[in-house]
């Protein structure tokens, strides 16, 4: 694990609270592609110009032109496809598209269950709540391992460090009650434990469910991150019924 830079304000089953550190788990190399000293590198090539595009072919060689695009493959810049692409930079285009130079007024859309909308308002700013000043609370909400592993898919892993003594002890101690009873605990967010975790403002909001090994006097503190819950599909309804 690479040093730990950011700080968390962290609460116990007992309400009692430590400020410590945490950072991403270094996950293990991957296989290697290519052959033994020979490494692959990826490259990006252009693949059409805007003239070669749908609207501006229908323009040029009506609206079945399929039999153009065999006879002389009009869609293709002999000097422009096919070469290196760089640094890019994003632009917004509109509907009709034209350069936008300025972005967009975003809306949030709501969902119902079934996918439709049900509701539209302008766009706010989430702000993150994990940080040194807002407290992770300790929820209560255990779950075995195995159920959460099979109720949850976990998408990041972090690894919460002591940074003195007095919290070696303190977080010794939470990875030591877990350990015990084999379980995970739910941590939540804001001012009463019930919101997800959000790491960063318009970040992803997870469920954190924590976990602790301990091997003597070592310990391992994991906080386990997840915004998909895996649930069984409900079953067809006979028919006739």
């Amino acid at each position: 694990m690479a040093a730990p830079q950011r700080k968390l304000h962290l609460t116990n089953s007992k309400g009692r609270n430590a400020t410590v550190v945490f950072g991403s788990l270094k996950p293990a190399p991957g296989p290697q592609l290519g052959l033994p000293s020979k490494p692959v590198h990826f490259e990006r090539y252009l693949a059409s110009t805007p003239e070669g595009l749908h609207e501006q072919m229908q323009k040029a060689h009506g609206e079945d032109y399929g039999q153009a695009l065999i006879d002389g493959d009009p869609e293709v810049d002999l000097e422009q496809v096919g070469r290196a692409i760089g640094e890019t930079s994003q632009v917004y285009l509109s509907a009709e598209g034209e350069v936008l130079h300025a972005p967009p007024k975003l809306v949030e859309v709501i969902l119902d269950p079934e996918g439709e909308e049900k509701e539209r308002r302008d766009w706010e700013d989430k702000q993150a709540n994990v940080n040194d000043e807002l407290p992770v609370r300790w929820t209560g909400r255990k779950m075995k391992k195995e159920d959460a592993l099979h109720r949850f898919v976990f998408s990041r892993t972090i690894q919460i460090a002591h940074s003195d003594g007095l919290t070696y002890d303190y977080l010794y101690g939470i990875a030591s009650e877990l350990a015990e009873s084999g379980e995970m605990v739910l941590m939540g967010g804001g001012p009463k434990g019930k919101d997800p975790l959000v790491f960063q403002t318009n970040g992803t909001p997870y469920r954190g469910f924590l976990e602790g090994r301990v091997d003597g006097k070592r310990y391992q503190l994991l906080l386990h991150l997840s915004n998909m819950e895996l649930k069984r599909p409900a079953p067809a309804e006979e028919e006739g019924k």
